[in-house]
Parts: C-alpha cells; structure tokens; sequence
C-alpha cells in the first residue's frame, strides 16, 4: 500500500465541511484505494465505526442496481434518516456510471445523481465522497449542478517523489526509471521490465480507449487513435487541430476535419488522459487561442502510446515538470513574451507561467545548457520579461542549485521533484 499522504492530508481538512468531496483523476491513478482503503483506514483510526461507513462501489456487479440514482438515495437515506444523532460517511466510487432516470412520483421530470446528492447533502448527520473518472460528467457539472456546493480533490498518478519514496535507492536511477515508466501505481507490483510495458499498453487497449469510445459514441476510433499518437509523440510542441488534421489527411488520404480532430481532442482530455496548457501573453496578458501545447497525465501512458519509441528526456522532463505544477494546485500556462531587438518582433517562449493566488514564478525547463549558445537561447525569454518574479530554470546537469549573476534560480530536476525548494 503506497501511502498518499498529499491527498489524505487534503480530505481530512475538508471532512464536515458542509460539501460533497469529489475525487477526480484518470482511471487506475488510485482514486478508489485513497477514498476506500487509506481515507477507511484513517477514520476506523479516529474510532468511527465500520458499519457508519456506507461504501458503494459502483464497477462492482453487486451494485448495479444502484446506479439508478434515486435507488441509491433512498437506500442511503434508509440507513441515515432515523439516526440524526449518529455520524455517517458515504463512500460512492465512480459515479459517472450512474444513468439519468425519470422520477415518476414526482412529476416525471429527469433526475441525475448530482439531484440526489443534494438532497442527501442536506443530512446533517452524513460526509459524502465520491470519484469518478471523466470530466465531462463531473468537473463541469460541478460547477453547474452543485453551484460552489463541492469540493474536487484531484488525483494524479505517482508523484516522483510518492515514487522514489516507496522504491528508495539511487535518485538518478529511480528517476530514469520513472521517466521510462511513469507513476501508474500498480507498476510498483512489477519487477520484470515486460510487464510493466504490457501493463501500460494494456492500459490503453482494454480500458483508456474504450472508455472513450463508448462513453463519447465515437465512430472513428481509428482516428481517436491516431490523435492519441499525435499528441504522443508532439508533447510540449505548440499545434492545433488544424495542424493535426492536415497531418491526418495526408497520412489517410482522407478528409479528416479539423471539427471532428477538435472534438475528439476535448474526448481525450475529459477522461484526464492528456491536459491542454494555454498559451499566455506576458505583456499583453491575454490568452492565444491557438496553439495549445498538450502534455501526458502520466509520462509513462505516453512512452508505452509510442510503444517506447521516442525516448526525448528533454520533452519528457517537461512534461513531468507540468504535472507535477498541475499536482501542487498551481495554475500553469505557457508564456509567449515579444522580442523588439532590432525590430524583428520575434515571439519566443518560456515554458511555463505559473500563478498561485496573486503570486507567480516562471520556469524554464532545459534537460542540459552544455554550451554558451544553449545557455543564451534558454534565459533569453526569461530577461524579456523585464519584471520582478521569480525566474527558474529547471535543469538535470547540476549538481545542486544556484542563483546566476541575473539573479536566475538554476535549479536541479530531483530537487525540484522531492520538495528541496522553496518556489516563492
């Protein structure tokens, strides 16, 4: 059991606080084990009593007749009503599989389960978790259905340092490993490197795809698949789907439209597959539309896509710097700042722009700036800023971290990784 100490600790602080906590992330991240065996854990630790726990694990045949919403509520409420002065928690996993039905008693008018954990959010007597593993039925409809009535708690796959800390050794090595790999956490069951690549490969063809695919009534599934590929193999490179769709085109000689590549896109990301990071104008501070740049959840998903065939630790490093900004709570965006030298009006990059409330850093991700030319093309958006936030560079070839004459952070990956420093 791999201890989740950073997610734990976050719904723990939310306990009672009047809102249903829902816990979202890609399948098999480690949703269920943190709500159903570590959070568990924890409250039989605190003295709450096993049969004051209602769990309802809706994957699981036995429950199916609770996805039916308005049985589920009243099987609840059968086991909380009469006992007002008597403490209940209420565990439901993957509740995206719940269907909408019609209310007959109630005029006929169509219910979902965001109605019906309203209404059991409305005993005083019951804490409500529940997960699920699509963003089109939960984080929009959060927003919508519950109106600032909910809390989300995010999970990602392994952290590197949830890694390093369960596997321990060498750094380097453990983040080569994890690099190749990724943070799936049933990877850590594994010792021979072929089942850890048949594991993450079957990932995708037994659970990832279909899900999608059924999920989004998608009749183009070879196209969903060639997408996947695309973004595969173009992490943190700008495009668009109208770059993708011309690619597509040419390769299936076919008219593949840029609406279809779109949505099929917006498909992918809603199951937490992939995460779009919007480009940012420094100076001008507004967004672009297009390009996006689109970064893998879990690095590990994307090399075994590739069937491990584009191994770019400069790319790849990238994005595990985003996703591990993405786990930390940080807004993330990618800078674009305007060099006038000379006329030439030439954008260039920094990699990410990353705000927390009202303060903000920027990070420049380089693998290695083993030489002059590197070093310049690397800290040159970085000093177009010309402003006074923070400034880091995130690199693998230093031995430990320093400020430059420029006053910039050189910083090393793992000590980025596993929390040595201080971002503000």
């Amino acid at each position: 059991m791999i201890n989740r100490d950073f997610y734990l600790k976050r719904m723990i602080h939310h306990m009672w606080n009047g809102e249903v906590k829902v816990i979202t992330g890609i399948r098999r991240c480690g949703k269920s084990v943190l709500l159903f065996d570590l959070f568990y854990a924890y409250l039989l630790s605190q003295g709450i009593q096993e049969d004051h726990i209602i769990k309802i694990e809706l994957d699981q045949r036995r429950f199916y007749k609770l996805r039916n919403p308005i049985t589920l509520c009243e099987y609840v409420e059968s086991l909380v009503a009469k006992k007002k002065e008597e403490k209940f928690y209420l565990f439901i996993d993957e509740v995206q599989l719940t269907a909408k039905v019609i209310d007959k008693e109630n005029g006929g008018i169509e219910v979902s389960i965001y109605d019906m954990l309203n209404e059991l959010k409305a005993y005083k007597n019951l804490d409500v978790y529940v997960t699920g593993s699509n963003s089109k039925g939960l984080s929009k409809d959060i927003a919508t259905e519950f109106r600032g009535r909910a809390t989300q708690i995010h999970v990602f796959p392994l952290s590197f340092e949830e890694f390093f800390t369960h596997i321990g050794g060498d750094e380097r090595k453990a983040l080569d490993t994890y690099m190749l790999y990724g943070g799936m956490p049933r990877l850590l069951a594994f010792d021979e490197e072929k089942n850890k690549k048949d594991y993450l490969t079957s990932l995708y063809s037994e659970l990832y795809v279909k899900d999608i695919v059924e999920r989004n009534n998608i009749a183009r599934e070879d196209i969903l698949n060639d997408i996947l590929d695309f973004l595969a193999s173009q992490i943190s490179s700008l495009t668009n789907p109208t770059n993708i769709s011309n690619v597509l085109t040419s390769i299936k000689n076919e008219k593949v439209h840029p609406i279809l590549v779109s949505n099929y896109i917006q498909h992918i990301i809603d199951s937490f597959l992939v995460s779009m990071a919007k480009r940012y104008d420094v100076k001008g501070k507004t967004y672009f539309k297009y390009p996006n740049k689109y970064y893998y959840t879990d690095i590990g998903l994307r090399n075994a896509r590739l069937n491990y065939r584009q191994y770019d630790p400069g790319h790849m490093m990238e994005n595990i710097i985003y996703n591990e900004l993405l786990r930390r709570g940080y807004s993330v965006d990618v800078g674009v700042v305007t060099d006038r030298t000379g006329g030439a009006n030439a954008q260039k990059e920094i990699d990410f722009v990353v705000n927390d409330a009202d303060k903000k850093f920027y990070i420049q991700s380089a693998f290695q700036m083993d030489t002059a030319k590197k070093e310049s093309s690397e800290l040159a958006s970085l000093m177009l800023t010309k402003d006074f936030f923070k400034k880091i560079v995130v690199r693998m070839d230093i031995p430990h971290s320093f400020y430059d004459d420029s006053g910039i952070f050189h910083c090393n990956l793992i000590d980025l990784l596993l929390g040595r420093i201080e971002l503000f």
